[in-house]
């Protein structure tokens, strides 16, 4: 991840870290719940939010092109 803050829960992700899915590795405890995938490339405004914990994820940089 690039980008954490906890207070805010607002997570700025990379294609680095595609596939996506909440909650991320190494979470906090109180942050677990079912690993649900997040999928930010669909969406016009490169936003996505965690259906389980409202966990905001924004894609940042260039999108990535072709199949991976």
């Amino acid at each position: 991840m690039s980008n954490i803050d906890e207070s805010q829960r607002q997570v700025a992700v990379t294609a680095h870290d595609l596939p996506l899915a909440c909650p991320r590795p190494g979470a906090p405890l109180w942050a677990r719940h079912p690993r649900v995938a997040i999928d930010l490339l669909k969406s016009a405004t490169g936003e996505a939010a965690c259906p389980y914990c409202g966990t905001v994820y924004r894609f940042t940089g260039e999108r990535p092109k072709g199949h991976h």
